[in-house]
């Protein structure tokens, strides 16, 4: 084989490899960086059957939709960062309260008092007792709406100075919404003054019923039982003495009938 056929063959074997070459580069897909997966949107939280199917609160959950607060609650819910908190009093707290009383209210003052049970971030039940430190706390009516907060062993009291009560359980917290119950309705001080009525004082512990062997009466006072009483004992002195008489007296006259008989 001379040099110019040597060429030809070096130069169709070149053209032979490139070919192959870019035919696998055609071949072969071109790679794409995965795209991530949107994030699942939060759950819509619906506070009308939170409220409905826990409970009793029928007579709170009328009140929230009577004045709108229902609204703003959910709002606040939903469509924020902070999320909410919401104590909710049962229906029983609405019928104990006699004094003051929720019909004398207007409007905005009722609406006032709904806002009054919420604050506007959401808290568990462990993060109250960081948030009693920082008592008075305010609430979703703001101002000088407040209330204050204490932990004991993880028992959350709340005072709002008419109202002291206790969260007595967990009805929802999961974020971004907390709905406690509470056993009171939570009256501020912002709408019914501060002319608070005292606590009632404690009942009385109950009489202790003597013992069936304990002195009483008059045995009890001068310490002595009723079987040796000095009553009783002058008693049996008088009647010995009186039988003692007579029998003497009948012995007198007996002696005196023999004597007579035997002169």
């Amino acid at each position: 084989m001379d040099k110019m056929e040597f060429s030809m063959v070096f130069i169709a074997i070149m053209l032979v490899l490139c070919s192959s070459a870019n035919a696998q580069k055609i071949a072969s897909p071109p790679s794409f960086s995965p795209t991530p997966a949107p994030a699942p949107a939060p759950d819509f939280v619906n506070l009308t059957d939170l409220l409905t199917v826990a409970g009793p609160f029928h007579t709170f959950l009328g009140y929230l939709q009577s004045t709108k607060v229902l609204e703003t609650f959910q709002n606040q819910a939903n469509n924020t960062d902070e999320g909410i908190t919401i104590f909710v009093p049962k229906d029983d707290a609405f019928k104990s309260l006699k004094k003051p009383s929720l019909s004398n209210l207007t409007q905005d003052q009722l609406k006032q008092l709904c806002l009054y049970h919420a604050l506007p971030h959401y808290y568990s039940l462990a993060e109250f007792k960081n948030l009693s430190q920082g008592s008075p706390v305010n609430t979703f009516a703001g101002g000088d709406y407040t209330l204050k907060f204490t932990d004991d062993s993880g028992t959350v009291h709340l005072d709002s100075g008419w109202t002291r009560t206790k969260v007595s359980s967990s009805v929802h917290s999961t974020d971004p919404v907390a709905l406690y119950q509470v056993d009171k309705v939570l009256l501020p001080e912002s709408i019914f003054g501060t002319d608070i009525p005292p606590m009632p004082a404690p009942a009385p512990a109950p009489d202790v019923a003597p013992t069936a062997d304990s002195p009483t009466g008059a045995s009890a006072s001068t310490g002595s039982s009723p079987t040796s009483s000095p009553a009783n004992s002058s008693q049996r002195i008088i009647n010995w003495g009186i039988w003692t008489q007579l029998a003497l007296a009948v012995s007198g006259w007996l002696v005196m009938s023999c004597k007579r008989g035997f002169y």
